[in-house]
């Protein structure tokens, strides 16, 4: 049986992730923004993608967080010095700075590893032609989704073929770009050859047909969803009424 987090509707998962993302641009510091990652790993876990999350935010966003920080606290100069040893200064305000950006990244970044992680793409296209979206654009937004995940098994694929024949692959970074640049000649016309079939095959299953279609696949709406998008709406009225009125 399907985790019950990941048989949420499209939608209510991406009200949680919007909910985040306001409060993280809203909320004042960056205690809140750093808090925001343990939850959603603890949130991975019960959806069971933890390893998942926690590999995919390893890889990408730590050292992307990592590189802001330490380019921030120590290579623009400001007044206030609070650590100098050699040729390293750590600045006050650079610290603030690069606290307050990097916990930005870390909330935001983290609510959509967790819902792309749980949400299948078809989920995500079926919400958005139930929202009202047009089959046109759902495609579009299909395919740039899925374009580098295919180009990456092309590629594994066109790099296998080249190492059956006997061509050198792995090594130095000169014998790597010598089997790469051969690599992108297949791996092009491969791609608009895959590109031609999805259009026939969209063709045969009557796509640009201006009737209305029907799909064997189906999402509804219970009765949680409406609940935890209400609940969202809500927290967010009283977090901006109390953010900007109080």
């Amino acid at each position: 049986m399907s985790n019950e987090v990941q048989r949420l509707y499209p939608s209510t998962k991406m009200s949680i992730v919007v909910a985040v993302i306001l409060f993280t641009l809203m909320m004042p510091g960056y205690i809140y923004q750093y808090s925001v990652l343990p939850i959603f790993i603890i949130l991975a876990f019960v959806s069971g993608v933890g390893t998942k999350f926690l590999s995919a935010f390893l890889k990408s966003i730590f050292v992307i967080v990592l590189f802001i920080f330490i380019f921030q606290c120590f290579l623009i100069p400001a007044d206030t010095v609070l650590w100098s040893k050699g040729i390293l200064t750590l600045y006050k305000e650079g610290l603030d700075a690069s606290l307050a950006m990097t916990s930005k990244i870390i909330a935001i970044s983290s609510s959509l590893i967790w819902f792309f992680l749980i949400t299948p793409i078809k989920d995500i296209m079926f919400a958005l032609e139930k929202a009202g979206f047009s089959k046109k654009f759902t495609f579009v937004i299909y395919s740039t989704i899925q374009l580098i995940p295919q180009m990456k098994d092309l590629s594994h694929t066109i790099l296998e073929a080249q190492k059956s024949r006997g061509i050198e692959t792995e090594g130095s970074l000169i014998v790597r770009l010598k089997a790469f640049l051969p690599m992108l000649g297949p791996l092009v016309l491969s791609s608009i050859q895959q590109t031609e079939e999805k259009v026939l095959a969209l063709e045969a299953r009557a796509f640009s047909a201006t009737v209305r279609k029907t799909s064997y696949y189906q999402m509804r709406k219970r009765s949680v969803d409406y609940m935890i998008s209400i609940l969202m709406i809500i927290a967010l009225v009283i977090f901006v009424w109390w953010r900007f009125f109080k």
